[in-house]
């Protein structure tokens, strides 16, 4: 996905009429680092990648950085072009990092993240939602709470609850909860001097109940960055709350492969991964 792609104006989307809710921020342009991953980011947004043959249906991606950037280049761009040509509209979220002055500190992330459902929904029939990492935490929060409220109605798109009709977590931080306390989540989110109900209150396993969407997992079991025991407990308390789910373990990858290197184990989730889309009807 090139740079010049990426800027066409027709395809970004901002998520808020004005200033995102609390205000605040940073100043000047996206900064992109070699990898393509953002940080400085000012202006939320989603960017819509359309297929040529659209199949109805769209997913919201939201690429990992441990909340302190944005992999757009390693994650987010590809898998919009691979979604397209699977037929899928893709559209690829920008959201607002807590570090960079924003009044609504650890909020202001999910508020981007429900903003940007209720948008994609307002557009497209189904609404599929796939994070990495950082943003399989964020977008699990959100697929898991639709009724909260947070930020205040900014205008009539607000009064739509933002449901979503599944939820793709690849190599996710699902808990913050002991012993798995030692991600940048976790830290950006919580802090280090987090008591046991704030990590639970920032804990994706936690929001999950008979009416979480349907759940696709997948996970190196040599990641290090996210302990493979995140998707295992997704899986279960899905499994517990009578939730569909399927869990990919993949044997070798680590963290932040992104759709895999062609030939390796973790090149394969992303065929079942629309293999299931497929099947959900």
């Amino acid at each position: 996905m090139t740079a010049g792609k990426l800027f066409a104006r027709d395809d970004i989307i901002p998520l808020w009429p004005d200033d995102p809710p609390g205000g605040g921020g940073p100043s000047g342009p996206i900064k992109i680092s070699r990898n393509g991953s953002w940080t400085n980011i000012v202006s939320p947004a989603i960017q819509r990648f359309r297929p040529e043959h659209p199949n109805g249906e769209a997913v919201l991606i939201a690429a990992g950085g441990g909340y302190r950037q944005i992999g757009m280049g390693r994650e987010a761009w590809p898998v919009a072009s691979w979604l397209n040509a699977n037929g899928y509209t893709a559209y690829v979220l920008s959201y607002r990092l807590p570090h960079e002055q924003w009044q609504a500190g650890h909020l202001a992330p999910l508020q981007d993240a429900q903003r940007a459902i209720r948008l994609v929904r307002s557009f497209e029939r189904k609404v599929h939602v796939l994070g990495f990492s950082a943003g399989g935490h964020l977008l699990g929060m959100a697929a898991g709470r639709p009724d909260f409220a947070s930020y205040p109605r900014q205008d009539a798109l607000d009064d739509v609850t933002p449901t979503v009709d599944s939820a793709g977590l690849i190599y996710p931080v699902i808990t913050l909860e002991a012993p798995y306390q030692h991600t940048s989540t976790h830290l950006i989110m919580v802090g280090k001097d987090a008591t046991a109900s704030d990590e639970a209150r920032w804990s994706v396993q936690n929001y999950v109940t008979g009416h979480y969407p349907p759940t696709f997992l997948a996970q190196a079991e040599d990641d290090h960055t996210s302990n493979p025991y995140n998707t295992e407990l997704m899986r279960d308390v899905c499994r517990r709350n009578h939730v569909p789910v399927e869990l990919i373990q993949i044997s070798q990858g680590g963290h932040g492969f992104g759709l895999g290197k062609a030939g390796t184990p973790a090149a394969l989730w992303d065929q079942a991964y629309v293999r299931w889309l497929d099947n959900l009807g």
